[in-house]
C-alpha cells in the first residue's frame, strides 16, 4: 500500500456515513457476542473468537464533480466470507432502491471496519469496478485510541504500480475533510448528547459532558490563537494581506461587542440569580429532609424507651 494518492481528487465525507457505519458496527457485534461469550472451553478458543472484533461491509454514495468527490451517504451490503465477496443481487436491490430515493447519487466505492486495509480487501475492490471504474475504499477503525486526535477514518483510492515487473493494483492513501450542512450538525450534536443506554451514573453523565465541553473549547482556543498567529504575521507583511479574510475575521469580532451591552448584564444577572435561588431551594429542601428524617428516628426512639419504662413500673 502506497503511502498517499496522486490523482488529485478532493474528498469531502459527511459524517452521516460515519454514523451509519459506527451503528451498522456496534448492531453487528453486539448480535455475535452473546452468540460466543456463553461457549468458554478450557483451551480458550472461543475466547480469542469472542476478541476478535467482526468486520462489516456496505457501499458509499454520492456525487463527483469534476475532481471533486463528496460522499454523502452509505449502506449496508451482505458478506460472504467463504468467496470473499458481497452479495451482488442484494447489492443491485439496493442499488435500484436508493436511486429512486436519491436519483442524483452514484455509488462512489464501499466501505469496511479495520485497523488496515487487508488483501482480500482487494478482491471486493476489484468486484465493484464494473459499477464505478474508479470505487473508493472508505475504512474505519472501531478500536478506541485516546491519544488519537483524528477522526479513524480512512479514504484510499486503487492505483496500478509496477512491482517486481508485475503490474499490481494497490491502495493509495488520500485525505478528506468533513463537510457537513445544518441538518447533519443538528443531529450529530443530538447523538453527541445521547445518555448510555444503561443510564449511567450521574457522576460518569457528567464528566462525559464537561469533557464534550472541554473539548469544545479547546478546539475553539486552537482555532483562534492560529486565526491571531496569521493576523499577526500579516501585520508584520511575513504573508500577503487577503482582504476578504479580513472582513470575515471583522464581522466575526463585531458579535462580541453584543455580550457587553446592558441588556445582556441584566438577562445574565437575572439568570444567573434564579440558578442560585434553583440551588439554594434545593439545599433548603433536602436539609428539611434530613430534619424531618432525624426528628421521626427521635420519636420512634423516644415512643420504644416510654413503652418500655411503662411495662417496667407496672411490673
Amino acid at each position: 500500500m502506497a503511502s498517499s494518492s496522486s490523482s488529485g481528487l478532493t474528498f469531502k465525507l459527511h459524517p452521516l456515513v460515519i454514523v451509519n457505519i459506527s451503528d451498522h458496527y456496534t448492531r453487528v457485534k453486539s448480535q455475535i457476542n452473546p452468540l460466543i461469550a456463553p461457549h468458554n472451553t478450557s483451551n480458550g478458543g472461543d475466547a480469542v473468537a469472542s476478541s476478535v472484533p467482526p468486520r462489516v461491509y456496505g457501499c458509499v454514495i454520492g456525487v463527483q464533480k469534476g475532481r471533486t468527490v463528496e460522499i454523502f451517504n452509505s449502506f449496508e451490503l451482505l458478506y460472504d466470507p467463504s468467496t470473499n465477496s458481497l452479495d451482488r443481487p442484494f447489492l443491485e436491490k439496493k442499488q435500484e432502491l436508493y436511486k429512486k430515493v436519491f436519483p442524483h447519487f452514484y455509488i462512489l466505492g464501499w466501505y469496511s471496519t479495520g485497523s488496515d486495509a487487508e488483501e482480500p480487501d482487494m478482491l471486493i475492490h476489484k468486484a465493484l469496478m464494473d459499477i464505478n471504474e474508479s470505487p473508493v475504499y472508505l475504512l474505519l477503525n472501531p478500536s478506541i485510541n485516546h491519544s488519537q486526535k483524528d477522526l479513524p477514518v480512512s479514504i484510499f483510492e486503487s492505483e496500478l504500480h509496477v512491482i517486481d515487473g508485475i503490474p499490481q493494483l494497490i491502495f493509495v492513501r488520500s485525505s478528506y475533510t468533513i463537510e457537513t450542512v445544518e441538518a447533519e450538525r443538528i443531529s450529530v450534536d443530538h447523538v453527541a448528547h445521547l445518555k448510555p443506554s444503561d443510564g449511567g451514573s450521574a457522576a460518569t453523565q457528567l464528566a462525559a459532558h464537561l469533557t464534550g465541553i472541554h473539548s469544545a473549547i479547546k478546539m475553539l482556543h486552537s482555532r483562534i490563537k492560529v486565526l491571531h498567529h496569521y493576523l499577526l504575521a500579516m501585520q508584520k507583511g511575513d504573508v500577503p494581506c487577503e482582504n476578504s479574510l479580513l472582513r470575515q475575521v471583522s464581522s466575526l469580532l463585531r458579535r462580541l461587542p453584543a455580550i457587553e451591552s446592558g441588556k445582556f448584564q441584566d438577562d445574565f444577572l437575572m439568570e444567573y440569580n434564579d440558578t442560585l435561588l434553583i440551588s439554594y431551594l434545593a439545599m433548603l429542601t433536602n436539609c428539611s429532609s434530613a430534619t424531618n428524617e432525624l426528628v421521626d428516628k427521635f420519636n420512634t426512639a423516644y415512643d420504644r424507651h416510654s413503652r418500655r419504662g411503662g411495662r417496667t413500673a407496672f411490673m
